[in-house]
């Protein structure tokens, strides 16, 4: 009597600051379940990796129910990245996640990965924090950015949020031109004034995710034809443009086409998006466009790769891939 065939199914986690997002598909490519959890960085502490956890197994455990899958499923193969790298993420990553093979990365390699189909290429990233990321035809990476709220993260979420602060703040001190932002800061979070708001923002009361997503004042506000508001627009798609060509500088020749695709929230901005495709795209050997799927598809065709499958992602329409 012929042994019945036991289907393999695959995992993909791309584990963010804001949140953790999970697909698995089966071993012909099909995506069956997705699922969603809570922010997956940083992992440090004690509460950081009760943090960490929760995300995991909440995303994990709604894909496995879309899917109509156990929970003890042993995965094929899983793949996941994490914002801030698999430092001390790794080992409780595969605690967590029973699986025969694994890939523990960080989320622009994941964001790559989907973005370009595998492919050779750059990705921008502007989501909470902002850096580029990119690899050539012979399989050398590199980066730009990334270096965290306090250093670095030009032109993301966060960076937007900040710097409509510090112009509310010099606004309010009397020594910076009159802008909107300060009326628009004030409304959105029932501070008395700058001064109250920037005390609060040091506080647990507002995370990195929190103040970030005041970015989308800055972009109101420009369209009500705030000066102030749409230099800040221009600034961020320039510092995301600085990043993706240092990027290219390091990786690619000066006449060698790149694809650069761009990822993030910050993207969902008009004037920044189109900035940033402009500004890129003087050099006519370089074209800007979507991403092609997800980084959690992303992650979903590392896991694929590393088990020696070759096959094409096939999209439910309720995955979102």
């Amino acid at each position: 009597m012929p042994h019945a065939v036991v289907p393999e199914y695959f995992l993909g986690v791309d584990g963010g600051q804001t949140g953790t997002r999970a697909l698995i598909a089966d071993e012909t490519g099909r995506v069956i379940g997705s699922g969603r959890g809570g922010p997956a960085s940083p992992a440090d502490g004690e509460t950081g990796r009760r943090r960490f956890t929760t995300a995991i197994e909440a995303s994990v455990s709604a894909a496995q129910a879309a899917a109509g899958m156990g929970s003890g499923t042993v995965f094929a193969a899983a793949c996941m990245g994490f914002s801030g790298g698999p430092d001390n993420k790794d080992e409780l990553a595969r605690k967590l996640v029973p699986a025969q093979k694994y890939a523990i990365t960080h989320d622009a390699w994941i964001a790559l990965n989907g973005a370009t189909r595998g492919g050779p290429g750059i990705v921008a990233i502007a989501g909470t924090g902002s850096l580029a990321f990119g690899k050539n035809a012979s399989g050398v990476t590199a980066r730009a950015g990334g270096w965290g709220f306090a250093f670095g993260d030009e032109g993301s979420a966060f960076d937007l949020t900040r710097q409509a602060m510090r112009a509310a703040l010099r606004q309010e001190e009397g020594w910076g031109p009159p802008t909107a932002l300060r009326a628009a800061l004030l409304e959105a979070t029932s501070a008395r004034n700058m001064n109250d708001l920037l005390h609060r923002f040091y506080t647990d009361e507002f995370p990195r995710a929190r103040v970030a997503a005041l970015a989308e004042l800055v972009e109101a506000t420009a369209l009500r034809g705030d000066a102030v508001a749409q230099e800040l627009l221009g600034a961020a798609a320039q510092s995301v443009a600085v990043l993706t060509g240092a990027v290219r500088q390091q990786l690619f020749g000066e006449k060698e086409p790149v694809d650069v695709r761009y990822s993030g929230g910050v993207f969902r901005c008009r004037s920044i998006l189109a900035r940033f495709q402009m500004l890129v795209e003087i050099d006519s050997r370089t074209s800007v466009s979507a991403p092609a799927y997800s980084a959690a598809a992303g992650a979903l065709l590392e896991a694929f790769r590393i088990s020696g499958v070759k096959c094409t992602l096939k999209d439910e329409p309720w995955s979102g891939l």
